[in-house]
């Protein structure tokens, strides 16, 4: 094989590993637990002072749930998601993948009745480092939350699973 042929095929062999995607379907790529990587308010504007931790957990059979908790500069802070610094909810969900919307069905919630019973429609994509992006589909509400992979593997079954596969 001459040079220049070896060179085009390192090429094209180049191409072809810059141009692949993802190929699993978002309801794949969801599913698993997420840690929270980033939260921002009105104007995008990163939340940096009282930022929570948080962990979000999308099941293969449809059930989610979400964690957050606020330093304790942040416990007193109580509204329809938080009460006393502390977030939790859980449920089931629907993935729209045509219209990159989620819907949360809350069936329980640290809020109680604030929020249970609600269906929550949020907006979610997926971006190139792979953390999921999500920001309310209600026109009165401006935040976004970005979760990372907490490391673990959700294709390896839990009695198989070794301290090598998390992080």
């Amino acid at each position: 094989m001459g040079p220049i042929r070896a060179g085009v095929l390192i090429v094209l062999a180049a191409l072809c590993a810059f141009s692949q995607k993802d190929s699993r379907s978002d309801h794949e790529k969801l599913i698993g637990a997420w840690r929270l990587a980033a939260i921002a308010g009105p104007g995008g504007k990163p939340v940096t002072s009282g930022a929570p931790v948080g962990m979000l957990i999308y099941t293969r059979d449809g059930h989610m749930s979400v964690q957050l908790m606020y330093p304790k500069s942040q416990q007193s802070l109580s509204n329809e998601y938080v009460e006393n610094g502390y977030e939790a909810s859980f449920g089931s969900y629907d993935l729209n993948a045509a219209t990159h919307t989620l819907t949360h069905h809350v069936q329980g919630s640290n809020t109680r009745d604030r929020l249970v019973g609600k269906d929550l429609p949020r907006h979610y994509q997926f971006n190139a480092k792979g953390q999921l992006m999500i920001r309310p589909a209600r026109p009165d509400e401006h935040w976004s939350v970005t979760w990372e992979r907490t490391g673990m593997n959700p294709n390896i079954p839990r009695s198989a699973r070794t301290p090598e596969d998390i992080r």
